[in-house]
């Protein structure tokens, strides 16, 4: 009676894997040979390589294509001239 959790403790254990280590975005868009593998691989089988690697596979295309910039304008954008001072 005694074993029985013992061995479901152990079934749990064995269960759980150690997940997969992966590759960040900005080290993949530093190094396009290793992004056109992964990328190659994520439209091959996805669930073989996770999703968080083809996310990060996906990000560092944005970031290749697009930069790290701002992707909207950082200072407001007057459209009509206000005689208050507040800007209404």
């Amino acid at each position: 009676m005694n074993r029985i959790p013992l061995l479901l403790f152990v079934l749990l254990l064995s269960a759980c894997e150690k997940p997969m280590p992966f590759e960040s975005a900005e080290f993949l868009a530093e190094n396009p040979k290793r992004l056109e593998e992964l990328r190659l691989q994520c439209r091959k089988d996805r669930t073989k390589l996770g999703d968080a690697q083809c996310n990060a596979v996906g990000d560092a295309q944005r970031i290749r294509f697009m930069g790290k910039g701002t992707p909207y304008t950082p200072y407001p954008v007057k459209f009509f001239h206000s005689d208050t001072g507040d800007g209404r």
